[in-house]
């Protein structure tokens, strides 16, 4: 499958650490459930008991880790993810909001360290059994504002400096000129009540 196919609709969000599409997704979230909406919220990784387990791992592992493993692990968790929650709720008829999806592989795995996107692809591709969000949503910030915003505390994915992060950004502006259908580009440096009311409007338009 390539898109969900039934009642149910996949959205996701996605940008470099510090964007905001956290706070979107649940104020999404929070509007598709004030409509009566069937919804779930999911992040990643994570978002299942094993995927949690995984992002411990890849988030917080005290030993360094080789940019392989480092994907491997990330699709991992996806696989179970998709397995046993997404595509379930899916075909249940239920709405699954994501803090970030496949994109994220290949902008952090593929643009921020460099692997082959169609190696990347492939290994998205088994383990979502080729599912695509309906539609991704991605907010876009300057490095340094995103910086600005971060904690201080920050994870081992996030330490990894500002010319990182510049790539992670550069992969999302060309995937999104790739796939303008299903990436919907949104400027993060506008008000949060802002952009969320662009979101609504997208979704309105394109999934209600």
């Amino acid at each position: 499958m390539t898109e969900s196919t039934s009642k149910g609709k996949f959205i996701t969000f996605e940008g470099i650490d510090g964007c905001g599409k956290t706070t979107q997704a649940e104020k999404l979230l929070e509007l598709l459930e004030k409509k009566e909406l069937s919804v779930s919220f999911i992040r990643e990784p994570g978002g299942d008991p094993i995927s949690e387990s995984i992002r411990k791992l890849l988030l917080h592992a005290e030993e360094s880790m080789s940019d392989r493993a480092e994907a491997l692990l990330m699709v991992a968790s996806r696989a179970q993810l998709t397995d046993k929650v997404i595509l379930p709720h899916l075909l249940n008829g239920r709405w699954v909001i994501g803090d970030r999806y496949a994109d994220s592989t290949l902008a952090y795995q593929g643009g921020g360290r460099g692997l082959s996107a169609t190696a990347l692809e492939n290994m998205n591709n088994f383990g979502t059994y080729t599912l695509k969000p309906d539609l991704t949503f991605f907010i876009d910030i300057s490095v340094e504002e995103a910086n600005e915003r971060m904690s201080i505390s920050r994870d081992r994915i996030e330490r990894e400096g500002t010319e990182f992060q510049q790539r992670v950004r550069d992969f999302y502006l060309n995937l999104q000129q790739k796939e303008p259908e299903r990436v919907m580009l949104i400027d993060g440096h506008k008000s949060i009540d802002d952009i969320h009311e662009q979101v609504c409007s997208v979704v309105n338009e394109r999934l209600l």
